[in-house]
């Protein structure tokens, strides 16, 4: 496999420096938990290997609210990226087909570009509300399709897709003998998401997720792949042996004991993301030189330049950052002209958020042409 580095990690807070950025707009998830709020007892954690397939109470506990689904089905991972890696990675090779949404999160196009498979996008677009047409996916098979990649909620649009699509989509799949990957990250992030988890519909569908995005535990490396197919289970499980055996235990341990009370912590976590997105909203109604479809779900929103706005987006993105301290996420991070912005409304308080979205106007004052 060739890596090649992300532009959106590339260019991240992380590697800029967080005590650069005094407004941060660009995270893609809620505000972090520290460790402390979690009121852990740890010490009689054994630092030792654990299971392969991960804390089998954790496991029973991402799926308690699905009948059809148990531990059996769920496989811990090194966040969510590990879990999309371990996907692609056992189930594409050179010479088979995959299909996926376009604009996306870098690694579900990244991953299966290192491996050489080929490759078809599904492109959505502004101008149909970021709608995902299934017909378009069926249009797109091909005899060595393996794999069919979407993410709901989507990032960065936050569009939702419905139920009706998700079945579309599956009836696709268990028709053509196809698999689909369901990267569902932000299933759980402030809107509600009205139907099951995709893995709980179907044989063909695999469910990957995380504690990052909705929860604010990124630092813990969290994540799961679900999927009622044992041949697939067994795949998935090789690989995450191969690469790195098994999860750390302390991670598991953490994030065990989080879900257990993770409802304490959602009211809170789900009333700043809402009140930042009613700040949204109001600045979207008064600042006309942008534009946006509300997101559905998650907590990002991708905003653009109206078409009549002539800006430098260079220096606007240059200025923004280095003259106002503020981050948002630029239209190439996902493949998109710079005239798009992806702006989070999840991880800041409302203050700090409010004066963000002032920022970007002042900058565009500064840089039209």
């Amino acid at each position: 496999m060739k890596y090649t580095r992300m532009p959106i990690e590339k260019e991240s807070p992380e590697e800029i420096g967080y005590e650069n950025i005094l407004y941060n707009l660009s995270e893609s998830s809620v505000t972090d938990i520290k460790l402390g709020q979690l009121h852990l007892n740890l010490n009689g954690l054994a630092l030792e290997y654990i299971g392969h397939r991960g804390n089998t109470a954790l496991r029973k506990l991402i799926v308690k609210e699905f009948t059809n689904l148990n531990e059996q089905h769920v496989l811990l991972t090194n966040g969510a990226a590990g879990a999309l890696f371990i996907v692609n990675t056992a189930l594409l090779g050179a010479n088979d087909h995959l299909i996926v949404v376009r604009p996306n999160y870098a690694t579900n196009i990244e991953v299966p570009r290192a491996i050489g498979c080929e490759i078809s996008y599904i492109n959505l677009d502004f101008s149909t509300q970021w709608r995902l047409d299934p017909a378009k996916i069926a249009a797109a098979i091909q005899p060595n399709t393996k794999l069919i990649s979407i993410t709901t909620p989507h990032n960065p649009t936050g569009m939702l897709m419905t139920a009706e699509e998700i079945n579309e989509i599956i009836a696709i799949a268990e028709k053509k003998n196809v698999y689909v990957l369901m990267d569902e990250t932000y299933r759980n992030t402030c809107f509600t998401t009205p139907y099951p988890i995709g893995a709980a519909g179907s044989s063909q569908v695999i469910t990957v997720a995380s504690l990052s995005k909705a929860y604010g535990l990124p630092g813990l490396r969290m994540g799961w792949i679900i999927t009622q197919n044992a041949q697939l289970m067994e795949q998935f499980l090789a690989a995450k042996e191969m690469i790195y055996i098994s999860n750390s235990a302390l991670d598991e341990e953490v994030a065990y004991q989080f879900y257990l009370q993770k409802e304490n912590f959602v009211g809170s976590i789900q009333q700043q993301a809402m009140t930042n997105f009613g700040i949204l909203q109001n600045w979207l109604q008064t600042e006309q030189r942008v534009e946006a479809v509300l997101p559905q779900g998650g907590v990002v929103c991708f905003v653009r330049f109206k078409e009549n706005v002539r800006i430098d987006k260079n220096r606007f993105y240059d200025s923004l950052l280095h003259q106002y301290q503020t981050m948002v996420g630029p239209g190439h991070w996902f493949e998109m002209p710079d005239r798009y912005m992806r702006i989070g409304f999840g991880w800041t308080n409302d203050i700090i958020f409010a004066t963000g979205l002032q920022n970007i106007s002042t900058c565009i004052d500064t840089c039209l042409e």
